[in-house]
């Protein structure tokens, strides 16, 4: 398997990342890091926020930058006692794609739960990678999209 590919090759990628359950997302963030060198993409801006709920005003801040075409956002909603990381996660995930809309640019959503688990959050480690992908591939038709008029 080769090195790195050129799918990412002049795209620029920011990450943004919540140190809650930071045991799982510092991973999360490595992993997105190592995919973005392996698809020949230039890693942007890396922002880390307090939390999920956070990571809207985080990627708000990253899209505002003119040289960032994406952002993927990373992070582990793990159920508790209560509903309260449904309503994270729903608010989070909504807002994100809210955002993606408005600047006209991906926001990969590299974000697992709600109601996981300790065990599965460590498991989807490797969504930060997949989200990764799905921002670069979605820049790349963007691109197509724009350049057949």
């Amino acid at each position: 398997m080769p090195k790195t590919t050129n799918e990412g090759k002049g795209i620029r990628i920011g990450l943004v990342a919540s140190e809650f359950n930071f045991d799982v997302t510092l991973l999360m963030l490595e992993r997105a890091k190592e995919e973005v060198a392996f698809l020949g993409a230039e890693l942007g801006p890396v922002l880390k926020t307090p939390g999920v709920f956070d990571i809207p005003l985080g990627a708000r801040a990253v899209l505002e930058k003119r040289e960032v075409d994406a952002v993927v956002a990373l992070g582990a909603v793990i159920e508790g006692e209560t509903q309260h990381d449904e309503v994270v996660m729903n608010q989070a995930a909504r807002k994100l794609a809210d955002l993606s809309v408005e600047f006209g640019k991906p926001v990969g959503l590299g974000i697992s739960g709600p109601g996981e688990t300790r065990l599965q959050a460590q498991d989807r480690i490797e969504n930060a990678a997949n989200a990764v992908r799905a921002a670069v591939k979605m820049v790349r038709r963007l691109r197509e999209l724009r350049a057949a008029g």
